[in-house]
């Protein structure tokens, strides 16, 4: 429920209302769930019921009415199941984790902090060091060779203790000069870029419930069987936490899914995993197939930087001062990641775990991270992004001219092929096609 207006809005209110619009609910296995339909609007109890609970999203609701008609508590409770409740486990551990956990509640009390209070980033890992050094030597006899084998020693130490996965989160979000195009375009075409992102997020999802939506059963998951659908939460979102256009979308998969035979079970999550850089790509792709189709638009590869990355496609004709002035977020979090990464090597003489190397991203997202803005309506958004357009670009006309770039480009020749006969009355070769449509 991101937006700040209660109750149903109309189409007309889409560019006034204040902050982004309420989540809805998506996927084939809502049909297992009445009173949940394809397109409501998410609201925060559901949100708790499903996600929090692993009831079905209108818990309440239903308990009450069991209640009403006179029947027990263990009535109501295995009316508003989804199967087994979310599973709660014990994580006290020994070893490396509970002997950080002393430790740091020793260093908060020497400080005359609270026992749990939060210990600095330099801290904790001059503490998880000392800690991983001593046991290293105790289990092998020996200090550790070099800072590589302590860190691996430590990473293996501190793989965290089995929990509950209430759900999975899928973000669809398009190359950057989608969300400028969709940002400065008039209206109408605005709407028509949307549509495609909507579009291409709907064809990802059809696709991942016809190819990666599992469930297991029998002795330790040995089977692995067909299920009804996904049950989806998605909330789209139009900019990002700097405030620059980022058109993009959560999809919170629920972990509950519905057998074929009727049985409620936990998503098979392994099948999800290894299908995300497909999913990936079949938006990628499909966005662009539907804003070729719907706009005209032209797609070529970007220049990249690094040798090991796949190359982006990006819309020709949006300027690249614009892709870099309003990408601000990502960079700081670059920035600040590598100054972290830097210092620690400096102070503890070896590279971050993987553990540690997510903790120290984290710290970048949250230092780098502004205060929240007030909620906006999209069109105060839009004349906001349009002030920054006209400085970057050098005025209105600036942007007109990148407008007719973007939605007007220049068509390259059609590649033909000449057949044998064909061939001897022309010595000019074939023209070479690389932007052709996917």
């Amino acid at each position: 429920m991101d937006s700040t207006v209660k109750g149903h809005t109309g189409l007309a209110d889409y560019y006034g209302q204040q902050g982004e619009a309420p989540g809805k609910w998506n996927g084939r296995g809502l049909t297992a769930l009445n009173g949940v339909n394809a397109g409501d609007a998410v609201r925060a109890e559901q949100m708790k019921a499903l996600f929090g609970e692993g009831r079905h999203p209108n818990a309440t609701a239903i308990e009450d009415a069991v209640l009403a008609d006179g029947r027990g508590a263990g009535d109501a409770l295995a009316a508003a199941s989804l199967g087994r409740a979310f599973p709660i486990y014990d994580t006290a551990q020994d070893g490396f984790r509970a002997r950080s956990a002393q430790q740091f509640a020793a260093f908060n009390s020497a400080a005359g902090l609270p026992r749990d209070a939060a210990v600095p980033a330099e801290d904790r890992a001059r503490i998880r060091s000392e800690i991983g050094r001593n046991m290293f030597t105790t289990a092998h006899g020996r200090p550790p060779a070099d800072a590589r084998e302590l860190s691996g020693f430590i990473a293996r130490a501190t793989r965290p203790a089995t929990t509950a996965v209430a759900g999975y989160d899928l973000t669809f979000s398009p190359v950057k000069s989608v969300s400028a195009l969709w940002a400065l375009a008039p209206r109408e075409v605005s709407a028509r870029i949307e549509a495609a992102h909507h579009a291409a997020v709907a064809d990802t999802l059809a696709w991942l419930e016809a190819r990666a939506c599992f469930t297991r059963t029998g002795a330790q998951g040995i089977r692995q069987v067909e299920t009804t659908g996904l049950i989806a939460a998605v909330f789209t979102h139009r900019d990002s936490r700097a405030g620059d256009p980022d058109l993009h979308t959560h999809v919170a998969v629920s972990n509950k899914v519905q057998s074929r035979d009727g049985g409620w079970l936990a998503l098979d999550g392994r099948v999800l995993h290894k299908a995300a850089v497909a999913a990936s790509e079949r938006y990628n792709t499909r966005l662009e197939a539907h804003l070729v189709a719907r706009l005209g638009v032209r797609f070529v590869e970007r220049p990249g930087t690094d040798p090991r990355k796949r190359l982006v496609r990006e819309i020709v004709g949006v300027d690249e001062r614009l892709l870099t002035a309003w990408s601000s977020r990502r960079a700081a979090i670059n920035t600040r990641r590598g100054e972290l990464a830097g210092a620690f090597q400096r102070d503890h003489g070896r590279a971050p775990t993987p553990v540690e190397a997510i903790a120290l991203s984290q710290q970048a997202t949250l230092e780098t991270r502004a205060a929240k803005h007030a909620p906006r309506s999209l069109a105060r958004q839009r004349e906001e992004w349009r002030r920054d357009a006209i400085g970057i670009l050098d005025g209105p006309p600036g942007i007109a001219r990148m407008l007719r770039a973007a939605l007007t480009p220049t068509r390259r020749p059609r590649c033909i092929r000449r057949s044998a006969a064909t061939k001897t009355h022309s010595q000019s070769p074939p023209r070479r096609c690389s932007d052709r449509p996917p």
